[in-house]
């Protein structure tokens, strides 16, 4: 099965984290959020996201990719948080995807991992969450998941 992990910072982009969680989840990925502190984080909107657990109680787990989700101040706290760094060199070393959007490239960079597996974007987090999908599974998962989303925006009346 395959599994990312989502880290959720105070100040992280509300729209972009669960556009993430959301599609992924719909293409039957496991998707782990963790706090860097405690579970209840708000986000830049003053949004109340709440994470499955907390970042330490994953430090040593095995996952096919992380995401981080963009914004300020959340990417600020991704990119202060030295378990974020570990994790992300971890990930790479042992030749797993990471991918960063809007501001979150930042975190890469810092931690000079702007090569490799990496996926970023500047687009929208729906288009991206599709992007993932097709990367970590296949176009199939990728156009089901799709098709589902707008089968299901269509009204009628």
């Amino acid at each position: 099965m395959t599994t990312v992990l989502i880290p959720l910072a105070k100040g992280c982009e509300e729209l972009e984290a669960v556009t993430l969680i959301d599609l992924l989840r719909r293409a039957d990925i496991t998707v782990v959020t963790v706090s860097l502190d405690s579970q209840a984080i708000i986000a830049s909107r003053r949004v109340n996201l709440v994470a499955d657990t907390r970042l330490e109680n994953v430090l040593f787990d095995d996952f096919d990719m992380i995401v981080l989700p963009g914004e300020m101040p959340g990417t600020t706290h991704l990119n202060d948080d030295p378990h974020i760094h570990a994790i992300l060199k971890r990930l790479h070393q042992s030749n797993k995807a990471i991918a960063a959007i809007c501001a979150a490239p930042l975190v890469l960079a810092t931690a000079g991992l702007l090569d490799g597996k990496i996926l970023t974007s500047r687009g929208t987090a729906m288009d991206f969450a599709l992007t993932i999908i097709e990367y970590l599974l296949d176009y199939s998962s990728r156009h089901a998941v799709e098709h589902g989303l707008s089968s299901s925006s269509l009204i009628t009346y």
